[in-house]
């Protein structure tokens, strides 16, 4: 589960009377755009499964320490943000213009309703650029070429997968996506990943992830470590390494905030 939607399916297209995942998230992080089947949902899952809740909050929480890091000690003022979902607070592009206001971030989604948010609620700073577009995570070709608008990719990106791998279910082809993406970009570039696990969590994450699957959608995954190490491949992964979300480059680790949670999270430079 994730803020982001899925590469597959928009929420924009699916009836109200069907929970979906970008707003289920959305509504657990304290936003709007959601409709009482998706409070119905969430609160359902939070019932079986309390800590989700807080796996998204940490979600986000990382999201914003690891572009900090990349925009303060890696220099990166370029970002693809892929499967960008239901704007909240501290968007990628609001995080990254912070710290260096000439930032270029491109977020993708597939989502209308996201999209139509998007351009109301997200935008930049003068010095820099905020650009939005319609695209599928499983059209990496197409997602390339029209990030290219915006972004020069003979300069380091930072390509953020957070929670958008889980909707691909072929481990395969999430691997051959994230492969043509990175094989795109130049050297310094970075990979920003999150994705959920039943590491953590066991059983009762399980249940939780089949009672979304048969009555929310889209469907989703977990992966173990070793397959989201697989994402990695030829990349120098930065310390701490893969680990939950919560815990990477915690800033308060004795903070409740910071307890494991079920999505790992990690962030790799292409050398």
């Amino acid at each position: 589960m994730s803020e982001h939607s899925s590469p597959s399916s928009g929420a924009g297209g699916q009836a109200t009377t069907v929970a979906h995942n970008a707003r289920v998230w959305n509504y657990w992080l304290g936003g709007k755009n959601y409709h009482p089947v998706d409070k119905e949902i969430g609160d359902h899952v939070l019932s079986m499964f309390p800590t989700l809740a807080e796996a998204a909050r940490a979600d986000r929480a990382f999201l914003r320490r690891a572009v900090t890091h990349l925009t303060e000690t890696a220099g990166i003022r370029q970002f693809l943000d892929i499967g960008a979902g239901l704007p909240t607070v501290d968007n990628t592009h609001e995080v990254a213009q912070r710290s260096a206001p000439e930032s270029r971030i491109v977020y993708v989604d597939n989502d209308p309703t996201v999209l139509v948010h998007a351009r109301a609620l997200l935008t930049g700073s003068p010095e820099g650029a905020t650009d939005y577009i319609e695209a599928d995570a499983h059209q990496p070709e197409t997602i390339l070429q029209r990030a290219a608008r915006t972004l020069d990719f003979d300069r380091p990106v930072a390509v953020m997968m957070l929670g958008v791998l889980n909707f691909v279910l072929d481990t395969d082809t999430a691997k051959n996506i994230v492969r043509r993406i990175m094989d795109a970009v130049p050297s310094g570039s970075h990979l920003v990943l999150t994705h959920p696990t039943l590491e953590i969590g066991g059983e009762g994450g399980a249940a939780m992830m089949r009672f979304w699957n048969e009555n929310a959608t889209p469907p989703v995954t977990d992966r173990d470590s070793a397959q989201i190490a697989d994402f990695f491949e030829g990349l120098q992964m930065l310390e701490p390494g893969i680990v939950p979300c919560s815990q990477w480059r915690a800033e308060q680790p004795a903070d409740l905030s910071q307890r494991e949670v079920a999505e790992f999270g990690a962030v790799g430079r292409k050398p």
